[in-house]
C-alpha cells in the first residue's frame, strides 16, 4: 500500500483514507431569519446589474414581503445611494444591524461601514472576500426575500458567494450587445459549475420608449440575450428600458418611487419557487 499524500484525487476509490470533499457553505447568524437567497451576477461592468436588484427588492417590498439587500460590489457599492441610505451601520453585541430604506428595505455595503462613504475600498482580493462572508455571517437579516447585488464578471468575491452563502438560485442580467451574448455565456456556466440554480436572464437597455410616438426604440440593435438564454433553456423574465426618469430617480435616492413594473414576471417566478 503506498503512502498517503493527502490529496484524494489521486487515490483509488477503496482507499481507507479517502474523504469527501468538504461544504465551504457558511451558517448565517444564529439570530438572523433569512428565507429564499438570490445572487443578481453579470458577467461584466455597467450592464446595470445593481439597478435590477435595486428594482427586484422595491417589486417584492411593495408585495408585502420583508427583504433585505446585501451589497457584495464591495468596490464599487451603489445600493445606499439609489435608496438615499447614508451615515454608518451600528454593530450590538450579537452582530451588525443592517439600516433600512424608507419602505423599510434592509441594507448593507461597505459604503455604511466607512467614515466617509466616498472614501475608496484599497483591499485585496481575500480582505474583500472575507467582508462579504461577514455580511452573510455577522449581520441580523431579517427577512423572507435576500438579494445579493454581486460584483460583476467571474472572479474571487463572486466566488466567494457562490462557495460560502447557501444560494437558491441567480438571476443573470445583461445588455443587447452581441459582446453580451458571450458574456452571459460565462455566467451561465460558472453558475453549472457551481452547481446554483439560475432563475433566468433580465436583458437591461433593451429599448427607449420613444416619449412622442410610443414606439421602441432598439438603440443597440436587437438583443442577443434571447439567443443566449434559449441555448440553456432558460427564461427571459424582463426586457428593461432605458428610462431617464428611473435613472433621476437613482440619483435622487429614491428608486422607491418608481412606477416600472417590467419585473412583475420576475417577481411572480420568485414567489412561486
Amino acid at each position: 500500500m503506498s503512502e498517503c499524500t493527502h490529496n484524494c484525487s489521486t487515490c483509488g476509490e477503496n482507499c481507507g483514507e479517502r474523504q469527501q470533499p468538504q461544504s465551504l457553505l457558511k451558517e448565517h447568524h444564529s439570530k438572523a431569519r433569512i428565507g429564499k437567497v438570490y445572487g443578481i451576477v453579470s458577467g461584466k461592468g455597467g450592464v446595470g446589474k445593481s439597478m435590477t436588484t435595486c428594482q427586484l427588492a422595491v417589486t417584492m417590498r411593495r408585495r408585502g414581503y420583508e427583504v433585505g439587500v446585501m451589497d457584495a460590489d464591495v468596490t464599487g457599492p451603489s445600493i445606499p445611494k439609489a435608496f438615499g441610505i447614508h451615515g454608518q451601520a451600528v454593530g450590538t453585541a450579537d452582530g451588525l444591524i443592517p439600516m433600512e430604506s424608507r419602505t423599510g428595505i434592509q441594507v448593507m455595503s461597505t459604503n455604511l461601514l466607512l467614515a466617509n462613504e466616498t472614501d475608496p475600498v484599497i483591499w485585496r482580493g481575500p480582505v474583500i472576500a472575507g467582508v462579504v462572508q461577514q455580511f452573510w455571517t455577522d449581520v441580523l437579516w431579517n427577512c423572507e426575500f435576500l438579494f445579493v447585488d454581486m460584483p460583476p464578471g467571474t472572479g474571487d468575491v463572486s466566488l466567494s458567494v457562490f462557495q460560502s452563502i447557501p444560494l437558491d438560485g441567480i438571476i443573470i442580467v445583461a445588455s443587447p450587445q452581441e459582446l453580451v451574448s458571450m458574456v452571459v455565456e460565462k455566467a451561465v456556466k460558472m453558475a453549472e459549475m457551481m452547481e446554483v440554480p439560475i432563475v433566468g436572464i433580465v436583458e437591461n437597455m433593451s429599448y427607449l420608449l420613444c416619449p412622442d410616438c410610443g414606439k421602441k426604440l432598439r438603440l443597440f440593435g436587437e438583443g442577443k440575450t434571447a439567443e443566449a438564454a434559449a441555448r440553456h433553456s432558460l427564461p427571459v423574465l424582463a426586457e428593461m428600458p432605458i428610462d431617464p426618469a428611473l435613472a433621476a430617480l437613482v440619483d435622487a435616492g429614491n428608486i422607491e418611487a418608481f412606477e416600472g413594473s417590467w419585473l412583475d414576471a420576475a417577481a411572480d417566478l420568485l414567489e412561486s419557487r
